[in-house]
C-alpha cells in the first residue's frame, strides 16, 4: 500500500467529525429535503395550473414589487399635515381648558364662564326676541325683530345639522347642560355659541345705531363667548373658529333672504 494512503487513511481516523456518533452533523436530514423537494414541487404545480386560469390583472398584482405595496401604504404629505394639525388644536385645547373641571387651575371661574355662555346660547334669545316682537309697535322695529328670529333659528338648525353630520367630541368628557340639549347643541364641531355670536354681532352692527365704544364691546363680546367654550373644555379652538366663519355665513344668507316689512306683517297676523 502506498504511504499517501496509509497517511490519508491515518488523518481519517484522527478526525473526530468522522466518528459514528458525529455522522449526522455532516449529513443533511432526508426529511427536511424530502418536504423542501415536495413543497417545491407543489408550489410550481399549483402555479402551473393557476396561471392559464388567471386573468392578466391578477397576474400584474401577483408580480408586483414589494417595494410598491410599501408605497401604496405611506400616508401622503396631505395626510400627514393634516393629522400634525388635530394633534396641535388638540393639544392647544387642552391646555386652554382651564375651567374645565372644578379640580382645573381656573376651576373656581367655572360658574363665571358659564355665565359668559349664556349669555350666546340660542334659547335666551329666541325668547328675548319673542318678547321685543310682542311689545314692539314700529314696522321697522317688527321688520328687524322677525329677520333677527328667522337667523336666530337658522342658526339653530345649521349648526345642529352640521353637528350631526360631524360628531365631533370635546377635547374634555363634559357633559352638555340643558339648555344645550334643547338647541341640539350636543357635540363639538362647530360651535354653536360662537357661530351665535359672531351672527348677532354682526347684525347688531350692520341694523342698529351704534356708538364706538359698543361696537367695539360689542365684537369683544363674540370673542369672549367663543372663548369660553373652549375654556370649559366643551369645544376645541378649530370648532370656535368655524363658528365664526359659520356665522357670518348666516348673517350674509339672511340679508340674502330677507324679509320686508309686508311680509312681515303678513306673518305677524298669522301668529
Amino acid at each position: 500500500m502506498p504511504a499517501s494512503q496509509v497517511r490519508s487513511r491515518a488523518r481519517d481516523r484522527s478526525n473526530v467529525l468522522n466518528r459514528a456518533e458525529f455522522l449526522s452533523l455532516n449529513q443533511p436530514l432526508k426529511g427536511n429535503q424530502e418536504s423542501r423537494s415536495s413543497a417545491r414541487k407543489q408550489s410550481g404545480q399549483a402555479g402551473a395550473a393557476g396561471a392559464p386560469s388567471g386573468n392578466p390583472k391578477e397576474r400584474r398584482q401577483s408580480q408586483q414589487l414589494p417595494e410598491e405595496d410599501c408605497m401604496q401604504l405611506n400616508p401622503s404629505f396631505k395626510g400627514i399635515a393634516f393629522n400634525s394639525l388635530l394633534a396641535i388644536d388638540i393639544c392647544m385645547s387642552k391646555r386652554l381648558g382651564v375651567c374645565a373641571s372644578t379640580a382645573s387651575s381656573w376651576g373656581g371661574a367655572r360658574s363665571m364662564i358659564n355665565l359668559l355662555g349664556i349669555t350666546g346660547h340660542g334659547i335666551p334669545w329666541v325668547a328675548g326676541t319673542l318678547i321685543c316682537l310682542v311689545k314692539s309697535s314700529t314696522l321697522a322695529g317688527q321688520e328687524v325683530l322677525m329677520n333677527l328670529l328667522l337667523a336666530l333659528l337658522l342658526d339653530i338648525i345649521i349648526v345642529a345639522g352640521l353637528q350631526k353630520l360631524a360628531k365631533r367630541k370635546g377635547p374634555f368628557d363634559v357633559s352638555p347642560g340643558l339648555l344645550d340639549y334643547l338647541t341640539m347643541d350636543t357635540y363639538a364641531f362647530p360651535a354653536g355659541h360662537a357661530s351665535r355670536a359672531a351672527m348677532l354681532s354682526k347684525f347688531f352692527l350692520n341694523h342698529l345705531v351704534l356708538a364706538i365704544p359698543l361696537r367695539i364691546l360689542l365684537v369683544l363680546w363674540a370673542f369672549c363667548v367663543g372663548f369660553s367654550r373652549v375654556m370649559i373644555g366643551r369645544h376645541h379652538i378649530t370648532d370656535v373658529l368655524s363658528g365664526f366663519v359659520f356665522g357670518y355665513l348666516q348673517f350674509r344668507l339672511v340679508e340674502l333672504i330677507w324679509m320686508s316689512s309686508n311680509t312681515c306683517q303678513m306673518l305677524i297676523s298669522i301668529w
